[in-house]
């Protein structure tokens, strides 16, 4: 089968510290390249593939030192790539929100569009309601509750190369926080619940620009003078089996709709266990229990980082190889290709020659076993 991927420009693919998105597609384009599909992705130069490269941008938008940059005109500029290559593809998948509907009306059929991000945003209803023929991936069925009338196709949730992170079969005794300095991440309750423990807490997050005063005002004091407290700043994939690994659990103490939340199953991979507030799509990824715990308050939150040594970490990395794997997440794409294909006329000499099943009716992926 021919796919493009269509990535985001602001990370390098795959990213060279944070980023989600973008890692994703890194993964998914690899594992498809693996398992025999010619594979073509569009991202910015310095991208690292084992797919035919289109580069489309010298370097990604966010680590690019260029003082002036437009983020709508590169993704302008390489949409009108994609599409004047559009006859060379079998299916063509996005990872750019709505950006490409006006463009790809005609060739919608030909199309699947994953959503990567929250949908509780105004003006969104609007779009979806405007451009219906686009099929919709979700990555958690928590996900799609401000729009359940989309067209949505399947979740799929999130996979990575089980080679990327090293197992660690015993911590380090602290714990950890890994992602974004922001309000709806809430590193101020993992301080407090390290604290309330006395346990030490690694912290390795970025600040963006638009966090800088709640990091400066609220964060940093919390931080400054806590010698229980480790601010790393942020790290890259080749960082995090060790601050993972080494950690008694990872905690995931969000306050906000998250879509799916890349780094607990990081977390998993090295064996170690999350505690995750239930909000999103947190009880869609985490096994109460069995791979870390579940919480709805702090006090429950200190309780469950105190249990969280007890978990088995073989039996964690293994839920982490069944379920989360790239392979695992490729072929849960191809099934979706396949049901876009099948729908799609005088496409059977695809078909033919792709390892995939159709599907009959709307199915999801996120399967808990």
């Amino acid at each position: 089968m021919k796919i493009a991927q269509v990535t985001p420009l602001y990370e390098a693919v795959p990213p060279r510290l944070y980023g989600g998105t973008e890692r994703v597609v890194a993964h998914l384009t690899d594992a498809l390249v693996d398992l025999g599909h010619d594979v073509t992705l569009f991202a910015s130069a310095e991208a690292e593939t084992r797919a035919r490269l289109i580069p489309v941008r010298d370097q990604a938008i966010r680590l690019d030192p260029a003082p002036l940059k437009s983020d709508m005109a590169a993704h302008m500029t390489m949409l009108a790539q994609v599409l004047d290559r559009a006859d060379d593809f079998d299916i063509i998948h996005f990872h750019t929100d709505m950006a490409h509907f006006p463009f790809f009306q005609g060739l919608a059929d030909k199309t699947i569009t994953t959503l990567h991000g929250r949908l509780d945003l105004k003006d969104l209803p609007e779009v979806y309601e405007r451009w219906p023929q686009f099929g919709l991936v979700s990555i958690s069925d928590d996900q799609r509750r401000p729009l359940p009338g989309a067209n949505w196709k399947a979740t799929v949730h999130h996979g990575m190369p089980g080679d990327l992170y090293r197992f660690s079969p015993k911590s380090e005794g602290y714990l950890a926080f890994l992602g974004r300095i922001s309000p709806e991440k809430r590193p101020d309750r993992a301080i407090e619940i390290a604290t309330r423990l006395g346990k030490p807490l690694k912290m390795a997050a970025k600040v963006d620009a638009a966090d800088k005063a709640y990091w400066e005002t609220v964060i940093r004091p919390l931080i400054d003078g806590n010698p229980l407290i480790e601010f790393v700043g942020e790290i890259g994939d080749d960082q995090k089996s060790a601050f993972l690994g080494g950690a008694e659990a990872l905690l995931f103490p969000i306050d906000w709709p998250e879509p799916f939340g890349l780094v607990m199953i990081e977390a998993l991979a090295c064996g170690t266990p999350v505690v995750a507030f239930r909000c999103g799509s947190t009880p869609e990824i985490i096994e109460d229990g069995a791979t870390g715990f579940l919480v709805d308050t702090l006090e429950q939150a200190v309780a469950a980082a105190a249990q969280a040594q007890a978990l088995d970490r073989e039996a964690i990395r293994a839920r982490f190889d069944l379920r989360f794997s790239a392979t695992a997440m490729a072929r849960r794409y191809l099934d979706v290709y396949g049901d876009l294909l099948a729908r799609r006329p005088f496409a059977a000499h695809v078909l033919d020659n792709a390892p995939i099943r159709p599907l009959r009716e709307e199915r999801s992926f996120a399967i808990g076993a």
